[in-house]
Formats: structure tokens, sequence, C-alpha cells
């Protein structure tokens, strides 16, 4: 197994260097390593390691999230109002309700499966939408309407309710029955996710001011919470709805709220942590891509992912009527709700790692997804935001 980490984040870090040396993002280099090292290309990796890389894939997942909410401030949010409310799912709605309608045309797939795939790839992504928010904000671009705080808070909610929708149809695909009583986990499970993070974040942060740990250790402790937040998730699944990543973000921003020099130091330990943590996340993801399936889903594969991105597009520009954005602003915050890739790496496998019989075809659609999104969206966030966001003095 160690020889395959050190595979993994050699070839992570070199094909990402390259990428990142052309001007695309580090991610799509570490993807392609992924593909190349991976079962179905030179088979390079122990299969003890791809036993667990669902979970590793989570734990990168947490890493990021958690950075999340350590940079997000309540009363930014309380300014930005319904749009970020909005854009937490009428985008998401939009785009799995596309892929479920134009799913079944391209492939040979029920509505319930390609509603299982829109789940699957509708979520925006975190890893590369939270750093370049973090920069365009610190950099004081957008700061007179908040607009990488509205996109920040507005990803990060999107991707609980894609997640929540991901598992109800994941249900009703393996041969479960779907009612309303799934939807209606959806705002319980989103209601108790935040209560239970403010919960434990005013707890850690009564922990950490009593005791004088160093910030590594304090990371730690926060990390080995976090974990235990989506256990906690795991044990109540199918009696009360918790959503674990919901929680981890919102201890975040509970720390962020009340205890800022700590807040920013953690930050930075957890974004050191993420450079580490992408490797594993977006080579892991690559070697659960069968070139065989990329190529046989080929042309209507990408047909469907920029159909859906239109959908997309069009509900941030629906979510965003009631705000007080200028032309270039919308334009701009559609174009960076675009990006796929964190989620799509964390559950993309599920299916297939379940035996579904579309299991094949969610997976290469997703990792396709991310390949086409990823350095799109990130190239137009990086062109232009100094343009159409506004820059004051103070970020």
């Amino acid at each position: 197994m160690l020889t395959s980490i050190a595979l993994i984040f050699i070839t992570g870090i070199v094909l990402g260097g390259i990428c990142k040396r052309l001007g695309l993002p580090s991610l799509i280099g570490m993807i392609l390593a992924g593909i190349l090292i991976g079962p179905y290309a030179f088979n390079l990796l122990d299969d003890s390691l791809l036993n667990i890389s669902a979970d590793i894939r989570r734990m990168a997942l947490v890493i990021i999230l958690t950075r999340a909410g350590l940079s997000l401030n309540v009363s930014e949010l309380k300014k930005i109002g319904l749009p970020a409310i909005l854009m937490s799912f009428v985008p998401a709605v939009l785009e799995i309700t596309a892929i479920t309608l134009l799913a079944p045309l391209l492939f040979d797939l029920t509505y319930i499966e390609s509603a299982l795939m829109g789940t699957v790839v509708a979520a925006v992504s975190p890893a590369v939408i939270v750093p370049l928010m973090l920069k365009i904000k610190e950099g004081g671009y957008g700061q007179k309407r908040k607009i990488p705080q509205l996109i920040l808070a507005g990803a990060s909610l999107d991707d609980i309710f894609v997640i929540v929708l991901f598992y109800a149809f994941l249900s009703l695909a393996s041969g479960g029955a779907l009612s309303a009583s799934h939807f209606l986990t959806i705002p319980i499970s989103i209601v108790l996710g935040i209560l239970t993070g403010v919960i434990v974040g005013l707890g850690m942060g009564q922990l950490f001011k009593r005791t004088k740990l160093s910030i590594m250790m304090k990371v730690l402790m926060l990390l080995s919470v976090s974990f235990l937040l989506l256990g906690l998730e795991d044990v109540l699944e199918g009696t009360v709805p918790l959503s674990g990543l919901l929680a981890i973000m919102s201890m975040g921003i509970v720390l962020n709220q009340l205890y800022q020099d700590l807040a920013a130091a953690l930050s930075k330990t957890y974004t050191n942590l993420w450079s580490g943590a992408e490797i594993l996340l977006f080579v892991l993801v690559g070697t659960t891509v069968d070139l065989s399936y990329v190529q046989s889903a080929g042309v209507a594969a990408v047909l469907l992912v920029v159909g859906a991105l239109v959908f997309r597009m069009f509900g941030v520009y629906l979510s965003l009527i009631p705000s007080s954005l200028l032309k270039e602003e919308k334009w701009f915050t559609m174009i960076a709700y675009t990006p796929k890739a964190t989620v799509q790496a964390a559950i993309g496998s599920i299916p297939l790692s379940m035996g579904l019989a579309s299991g094949h075809l969610i997976v290469t659609v997703a990792v396709l997804s991310i390949l086409i999104t990823a350095p799109i969206g990130s190239f137009a966030i990086e062109q232009t935001y100094r343009n159409w966001l506004a820059h004051s003095k103070r970020a």
C-alpha cells in the first residue's frame, strides 16, 4: 500500500504541475494520473488501497468544507439573504431535471437511473470554487454586494441538497421505494445538521479557549470530531435524517463567528492539509474511470453535460432575480456556478461499487463533467472577475 500511496502523490504532483503550467487546473492532471495508474490502464495500485478509496475521498471533502465554513461570516450571510437560499437548490433542481429528461434519450437508462445520474452530476464543486472565491474575496473584488460570499454559501448548501437527493434516488435505484418522506428528509437534514454543527462548534470553541493546545492539535481535534459527525449521520441513517457535512461546515462558521483569530489560524492549516488531500481525492477518482466506457459514452455524454449546464446557468439567473447584482455580476455568478469536481469525485463511484447496472456510465459521466467543467469554469472565473466585479480597497 505504501508504494501505491507514493505513486499517487508522485504522479498526481507531476501531472498536476504540468497541467498548471499549461494554464489548466491541476486537478485535471491528477485525474489523468489516476486513470493511468488505475485498474483500467496500467493497474499499478494495491487493491487494499482501492478498497478504502471511498473513505479517503470523504475525508478530503471534510477538509474543504471545514475550510469553507471557517471563512464564512454570519453577518455577511444575512446581507445576502434570499438569493443564497434560492441558489442552494434552484440551479440543482433544473440541472437534475434536465439530465432526468435527456439521459433516457441518449442512453439505455430508466428515468430513475437518469435522476440518480443527475444528482451525481448536479453538485457544484467546493474544491474549485472555495479556493477561487477566497482569493477573489481577499483581493477585494465583488465585496460591495458580497458576491464571493454569495457563491460560497449557495454552493455549500447546494452540495448538501444534492447529496441528500442522491441517497434518496440511490435507494430507489437499488430496489427501494420512494415516498414523500424521502423529500421531507431534505429540510429536516439541513436544520438538524445546522443545529448539531452550532452546538458542537460552541463546545469546540470553549474547549480550545480553556486548553493550551497547539494549532495542529486543534486541527486534529476538529478533524476527529468531523469524522464522528459523519459517523453519527451513518448511525442515524434511516431513523433521523442529519447532514453530517452541513454540521461540519456549520461548526466552522460558529468558530469563525466567535473566535476569528483562531478560525484564521485553523483555516491556514486546513489550506495546507488540502494540498495533499486534493491529490488523493482526484487521483483516486481517476482510478474509477474505465476507459472503454468513456469511449462508448463519447459525444452523447458530452452533449448531456453541456445541455445540463445550460439549465444550471438559467437556474442561477432565476435565483438572482431578487438580488441587486449588476448584469456583469450576474454573468460572473452564472459562470462561477458551473465547475464540477469534489462531490462527483466523492459519490460518483458509489452506484458502481453497489453493483448497479448503470454504475459504470454514471461514474464515467461524472468524471467527464469534471474534465469539461473544471478547466473551463476555473479559467473563465480567473479571466472575468477583475473586469466584471467591482474592486474595493477593503476585502
